[in-house]
C-alpha cells in the first residue's frame, strides 16, 4: 500500500501516566470503529498500558506492539515499546519518573512525524513542572514544538463553536503588557489568517481582537496600549483588506451574537481567553498548535490529578483532538493541491487569452 492510500496514522504520546492521559487513550480506543478512521501509534510501552487496560475492563482492546515505527501495522492500535521495564505508576501524584517518560514519548512520537512515519501529532497532557530537564526547557508542548519542527507556533483553541488564538502564552501575569507590542500582535493576527484559510478552508476570515485592558482602555483612561499598540494594528490589516475587527472589551464579548459572527478571536493572554472558551466548549474543547510545519492537537484539560486513577475522565475532548488532527492533515492536503493546481495551470490560461 502506497504512503497516499493507507489510512492517516496518528502519532499519541501518552502524557503524565500518573494522570488521566492513558485513560482517555484507552476510552477513546475502545470504540473498534476508530480504527476504520486512522491508525492509531501510541509511544510509551505494552506493560504501562496493559496496566491500565486491565484496571479500566476495556477488554476488547487489543495492542499491535512494536519496536520500531518502521513496523507499524495499519489497522492496529499499535504501541511502540519506548522501554521494556516495568513502570510504578502513583496515580495523582508528581513523580521525576512520569515526567522523564512523558518527554520520552513525546520526543518519539514528533520525531516519528518528522521522519514521515506517522502523519499527526495528538498530545495527552503533561506536567509542566516534572517534565523539565537539560533537555525540555520549555513553558509546555506548544514551545518544544516549534523548536524541534521549527516555525511560529500559535496555540489555538478551536471547537465548533468557537476559535481562540493568544497573543502571550505561559508567562507571568506582571510581564503580559511588557510582552505585548505591535509586532508580536500583527504577528499573531497573520498566524491566525493563514491558519483559517489554509487548515479551516475559510477564504475571506473574520478576525475580533480583544483590549488588554479593562473596558478595552475606555478610551485611554484605563490604560494605552490599546491606543498605542492594538488599534493601529487592526487598521494595518484592514489597510491590507483583512477583516479584523476590535478592540473589544473581554468582559462582554463571549456571547452568542459576536460568536456567530466572527471565525476566530485573538486573546492578549491566557486566561483572559482560556476562561471564556473552556466555560463555552469545556467537553469539546481542542488545542491545535497553528503554524508549525506538521499538525498537531490535544485535549483542552490537564493532568487532572484529583480523578486520576478513578475511571471517570470524560474522553470526549482527546476523542475531538483526533478527529481535528485528521480533519486539519486533509485540509491542509486540499489546501496544498489546490494552489498548485492555481500555479500550475496559470501559464495555459494566458496562452489561451493571447490566442
Amino acid at each position: 500500500m502506497s504512503e497516499k492510500d493507507r489510512k492517516i496514522r496518528v502519532a499519541i504520546s501518552i502524557g503524565d501516566y500518573n494522570g488521566i492521559g492513558i485513560e482517555v487513550i484507552l476510552k477513546t480506543l475502545q470504540e473498534k470503529e476508530m480504527t476504520e478512521f486512522f491508525t492509531p501509534v501510541i509511544f510509551g510501552s505494552t506493560k504501562l498500558l496493559s496496566f491500565q487496560k486491565d484496571r479500566l475492563n476495556f477488554d476488547k482492546i487489543n495492542f499491535q506492539g512494536i519496536q520500531d515505527v518502521n513496523q507499524i501495522v495499519d489497522g492496529k492500535i499499535n504501541v511502540v515499546n519506548l522501554w521494556k521495564d516495568q513502570i510504578d505508576i502513583h496515580f495523582g501524584k508528581v513523580t521525576k519518573e512520569a515526567g522523564e517518560h512523558a518527554y520520552q514519548s513525546l520526543k518519539a512520537a514528533a520525531q516519528s512525524v518528522t521522519d514521515g512515519f506517522t502523519d499527526v501529532l495528538v498530545t495527552a497532557p503533561i506536567n509542566k513542572d516534572n517534565i523539565q530537564s537539560e533537555e525540555f526547557h520549555f513553558p509546555g508542548h506548544t514551545e518544544y514544538l516549534g523548536e524541534v519542527w521549527g516555525g511560529n507556533p500559535l496555540m489555538f483553541l478551536v471547537s465548533e463553536k468557537l476559535r481562540v488564538g493568544l497573543v502571550t502564552q505561559h508567562i507571568p501575569v506582571h510581564k503580559i503588557a511588557e510582552s505585548i507590542s505591535q509586532e508580536s500582535v500583527y504577528a499573531k493576527i497573520q498566524q491566525i489568517y493563514k491558519s483559517l484559510v489554509e487548515d479551516y478552508a475559510i477564504s475571506k476570515p473574520k478576525i475580533a481582537v480583544l483590549g488588554l485592558n479593562p473596558h478595552a482602555g475606555d478610551n485611554g483612561l484605563l490604560g494605552s496600549e490599546e491606543k498605542e499598540i492594538i488599534q493601529p494594528v487592526i487598521q494595518r490589516c484592514i489597510n491590507d483588506d483583512q477583516l479584523v475587527y476590535g478592540p473589544y472589551s473581554a468582559d462582554s464579548f463571549f456571547n452568542p451574537s459576536n460568536l456567530d459572527v466572527f471565525d476566530a478571536v485573538l486573546a492578549m493572554y491566557h486566561d483572559q481567553g482560556l476562561v471564556a472558551f473552556k466555560t463555552i466548549s469545556f467537553d469539546e474543547g481542542v488545542n491545535y498548535t497553528a503554524g508549525l510545519k506538521f499538525v498537531r492537537t490535544s485535549p483542552d484539560h490537564g493532568v487532572a490529578y484529583d480523578i486520576a486513577g478513578k475511571g471517570i475522565a470524560n474522553e470526549e475532548s482527546f476523542k475531538e483532538a483526533i478527529f481535528s488532527a485528521i480533519e486539519l492533515h486533509k485540509n491542509r492536503l486540499e489546501y496544498q493541491e489546490l494552489t498548485k493546481n492555481v500555479l500550475q495551470s496559470t501559464p495555459l490560461k494566458l496562452e489561451r487569452g493571447e490566442n
